[in-house]
């Protein structure tokens, strides 16, 4: 049965316990250390609430004209699970288990994906899944060998668009109150491009390792104030002593 505007009918049913998952290993080595910089800065920004979800190459599903579709985009973020974390530890079902995710991420591999894939047959590609099924509010692809990101959003039709970024070459995502950008520099061992947040501000949001080096630092600088200022005593003091001692030998006794 063709799955396209007009004949697909979507429904929200559990997995069988006895479904079988694609267990394949991630083909992309970025994947795993590009996800959990994205979820890292959540939880030290204070930003991930506690019944939120973030997928990392994790099963969403959904009924497709009664066959189960399920696609584990590279990174998602769900604001809120209706059940408890252990119903969820194999995939996650949206309306059925909590909300459907406000972003999906795709890491564009080495081998050629189905990232833009809108092939509306079963099974049906990630594109056409994400948009017309799940209809994901944002879906970002992005290119960790050059940096390229894209955004897209869905319109009042239904349809994604790509987002202009603004003039830091950032996305605002509304449902999160936060921007996404290309970051450039090193973390783990690894030198290349990042995804990261900025909030409203335009402020960065740090992974646990910068928030580290930044409290490190407040801590050198509040030292140096200290010393700074104890020198500041100390040459006060002396300067005081030298116009006692030159009111003595003027035969003036200096006021205490």
């Amino acid at each position: 049965m063709l799955a396209n505007s007009a004949t697909f009918e979507v429904t929200w049913e559990k997995l069988p316990d006895d479904f079988v998952l694609d267990d394949e290993p991630v083909d992309n080595i970025n994947q795993p250390p590009l996800a959990a910089a994205l979820t890292e800065s959540l939880v030290f920004a204070g930003k991930l609430p506690a019944n939120a979800l973030t997928t990392t190459n994790y099963g969403i599903c959904a009924t497709l004209n009664n066959r189960f579709v399920v696609k584990a985009p590279d990174w998602g973020y769900v604001p809120a699970i209706r059940v408890s974390r252990e119903e969820v530890t194999r995939s996650y079902t949206p309306r059925l288990q909590g909300d459907i995710p406000v972003v999906v991420m795709e890491f564009i591999s080495d081998t050629e994906g189905n990232e833009y894939s809108s092939k509306p047959t079963y099974p049906p590609g990630k594109w056409f899944f994400y948009e017309q099924i799940l209809q994901v509010p944002n879906y970002a692809i992005f290119e960790p060998s050059t940096g390229v990101l894209e955004v897209y959003r869905l319109d009042i039709l239904a349809r994604y668009q790509i987002q202009t970024p603004d003039e830091n070459n950032r996305c605002w995502i509304p449902e999160m109150n936060l921007f996404l950008g290309v970051w450039s520099g090193s973390r783990e061992n690894r030198n290349g491009y990042w995804l990261r947040w900025w909030d409203e501000s335009g402020e960065l949001l740090l992974w646990g390792s910068e928030l580290t080096t930044k409290e490190r630092q407040r801590a050198e600088d509040e030292r140096q104030r200290a010393d700074d200022e104890r020198q500041r005593a100390d040459d006060e003091r002396q300067r005081a002593d030298r116009l006692a001692q030159q009111l003595r030998a003027a035969g003036i006794e200096p006021e205490v």
